[in-house]
Parts: structure tokens; C-alpha cells; sequence
């Protein structure tokens, strides 16, 4: 789950790490009312959407007085901003963020992740900051420094510190600072179960104080039950409305980009399956994974999701029956495609728990929907079918 930048300041300013101070508002309205709580005289004005690339699309502006702050917020409210991570419909502005402007001497890079190879907290940290990382890590790794940190009570060392720090240079006054920075990304990590922090850019002032100008976090989808004042940070305009609809029913889906739906149990088998349409020239429209126990109301939502997508040509359901029965999911998949008038083509393999009960209600449903005996002979079936 992601958030907000404002929202991750605020967590942030909660755990000691210094921010700027800054307004959030939800209509023009409240502008005038909340800008006197700012004593600068210029202002940094930045559209709040979950996407990546905001200051090149025009959704980060530095303001000079007052009056252009309000027509600048006119125009920026409500605007579709497209960026490299929104794709070509981008994403409408629904909330502005206003905060003091800083005199900037230097940008660094710095972020606090969970390493899921190692099992450990990485820290990355490099000079080039307020650049896409990716870029840097591609064109100059050397400028990009990562440590890696045991889990343990009370955080990193004194020594891990200055190792994390080192590419900064900065003064002993400075160093405390970013030593207090460090120690509160890596609680906010551990408290809140984020999965990533990432300040960029981190910045030194001309009155050398270290800020944190920039703020991204992600938190794991799995722990959110037990982190409730996480969970009330979800903007879900910023989320695709299937993925909602999806989450109700406790499904994992994700919408791409191409035409051929995929239902599976097993985020394995779905990777696989997903691999296989492409090996076969076409590409998928989604991934699902249905899990291991799911119900034939739970597999008829599946089913509805996939067809909600237009670009859909075909679906393809590759069910191995462990713990997920295959007669149940064939009950699942003629209840809704006879509900919904399925107009596409549909294949079935299916394998394990209850397959031969499972092909027996596909054979009686008087749908149109081809068997496949082998998950290739599935993946071809349904590429021919589209064609």
C-alpha cells in the first residue's frame, strides 16, 4: 500500500526526522485559511498523487508570493498529470500540498528497505540526489552505496550509521542529525511494517541543516490488519478500481496490459501461466491468483473481474486442485459465465483434487469452452481461440 508524500512526512515528523512544514488541502477553500500556519515567504507547491516523475510533469512548482500561489493552485488542482509511472492516462490531482520553501546547497539520495534475499534492513544511500535511482544505478553504480543491517531491537550501530552516511561528507553537527534520520527510518521500517522509505531527495540547506524535502513510503499489504492508523492513510482514488473490487473478495489481482485474462490458484502457477501466454506471442491481462480455498462465489467475482477489463479477448483458467477443488471451480465459472453472457473464448485445464467432477460440469454447462489437457496445450488453445 502506498501513501501520500504529505502523509509519509507526517510519519516521518512523528519519529523525530526533519521535515519542512508544509499545508495539505482538499479544495481551494482551505487555502487561505491554512497558509498563515507557513512563515515563508516562497512556497513549494506539489500535486499529490502515488506516481513517480510529478516536478517534470508540472506537478511540483516553486511559488514566489502569495497571489501566484493561489492561481498556480487554480490551475494545478484537479489537472491530469501524466508522468513515466501513471502511463498515458495519467492521474487527476485531488489534493495539493504546500509547504516552506528551502534554500538547497546540496541533494542526496537515501532510502530504508526490507531485503527479502538476506532477511535483513538495506540502506542506500547516494550523492546524486533528486534523480530517478534507477538511472544512476544504471549509468554511474559507483555513486550508489547499499548496508545491509541485522534485525534487531535497538537498530543500527554507531558504526553501520557513519558506514550509511559516509558518501554525504557531512560536519560533526550534521552527522547528528542524520545519525537521529537513520535510527527513525529503520523504527518507522520495523512499528509500522513498511516496506520502503525513500527520501529523495535528502537535502543540506545553505544554513546546513539536513531536511528531508521528498518522502515516499510503501507498506506491506499483509500486515495492514494490525496497523489500522496505516490503513486509514488509503487514498483509493489513487488505486485502480478492479484491484479494489478484488481486495473485497481477498483476491490478488493486478490489471496489465494485455488481452488474455488468466484465473489461477498459486502465485507460481500464475507467474508460469503468465510466461507461457507470451512464449505463445500474446500477453496478459492480468494477474490473478484465486488462492487455495476459494469458493465458488469467490471464483465468480474472479471471473466477473477479469471480463470488466475491454481489452480482454480470451480467458485462460489453469487450476491445479490442492486444497482448491476443481468442481467447485468449475460450479464458479458456469454460474458467472452464464450470468454475465460470456461472448469470449474460454479454456479450462485442470488438474489434482476433483478434476474429472470439475470437466464433467464444464461438459454439461452447454458453454463454449475448450478443454486442455497440459498447461502448453492450454496456452495454445486460447492464442488460436483470440485469433
Amino acid at each position: 500500500m502506498n501513501i501520500h508524500e504529505y502523509q509519509a512526512k507526517e510519519i516521518l515528523k512523528e519519529f523525530g526526522a526533519p521535515v519542512s512544514k508544509g499545508i495539505v488541502i482538499f479544495n481551494l477553500d482551505e487555502l487561505k485559511k491554512k497558509i498563515s500556519q507557513l512563515k515563508s515567504k516562497e512556497y513549494v507547491l506539489k500535486a499529490q498523487i502515488h506516481a513517480g516523475g510529478r516536478g517534470k510533469a508540472g506537478g511540483v512548482k516553486l511559488i514566489k508570493n502569495l497571489p501566484d500561489l493561489i492561481n498556480e493552485s487554480k490551475k494545478m488542482m484537479g489537472k491530469i498529470l501524466v508522468t513515466h509511472q501513471t502511463g498515458p492516462e495519467g492521474k487527476q490531482v485531488k489534493r495539493l500540498y504546500i509547504e516552506e520553501a528551502s534554500n538547497i546547497s546540496k541533494e542526496f539520495y537515501l532510502s530504508c528497505l526490507v531485503d527479502r534475499e538476506t532477511s535483513k534492513i538495506a540502506f542506500i544511500s547516494s550523492t546524486e540526489g533528486g534523480m530517478d535511482i534507477e538511472k544512476v544505478a544504471q549509468e554511474t553504480p559507483d555513486k550508489i552505496i547499499t548496508n545491509k543491517i541485522d534485525l534487531n531491537e535497538s537498530g543500527p550501530s554507531n558504526d553501520e550509521i557513519e558506514k550509511i552516511i559516509s558518501v554525504f561528507r557531512l560536519s560533526e553537527k550534521q552527522k547528528k542529525t542524520a545519525y537521529k534520520l537513520i535510527k527513525s527510518l529503520y523504527e518507522i521500517i520495523i512499528s509500522k511494517d513498511a516496506s520502503l522509505i525513500e527520501i529523495n531527495p535528502l537535502i543540506l540547506t545553505k544554513s546546513n541543516e539536513l531536511i528531508c524535502l521528498d518522502a515516499k513510503m510503501n507498506f506491506d499489504d499483509n500486515a495492514i490488519f494490525r496497523r489500522p492508523e496505516i490503513y486509514e492513510l488509503r487514498d483509493l482514488n489513487e488505486e485502480d478500481p478492479t484491484e479494489i473490487e478484488a481486495s473485497k473478495y481477498d483476491l490478488a489481482y493486478i490489471k496489465l496490459n494485455g488481452s488474455i485474462g488468466c484465473m489461477v490458484n498459486g502465485a507460481g502457477l500464475a507467474m508460469a501461466t503468465m510466461d507461457i501466454i507470451k512464449l505463445h506471442g500474446k500477453e496478459p491481462a492480468n494477474f490473478l491468483d484465486v488462492g487455495g480455498g476459494a469458493s465458488k462465489e469467490k471464483v465468480a467475482a474472479a471471473f466477473k473481474l477479469i471480463l470488466s477489463d475491454k481489452n480482454v479477448k480470451g480467458i485462460l483458467i489453469n487450476i491445479f486442485g490442492g486444497i482448491m477443488r476443481c468442481d467447485v471451480l468449475a460450479q464458479g465459472v458456469v454460474d458467472a459465465a452464464k450470468e454475465i453472457n460470456l461472448k469470449v473464448p474460454l479454456v479450462v485445464r485442470l488438474a489434482g483434487t476433483n478434476f474429472k467432477e470439475g470437466k464433467a460440469i464444464l461438459d454439461k454447462s452447454n458453454l463454449k469452452i475448450l478443454s486442455a489437457s497440459d498447461l502448453n496445450d492450454a496456452a495454445k488453445k486460447i492464442v488460436e481461440a483470440i485469433k
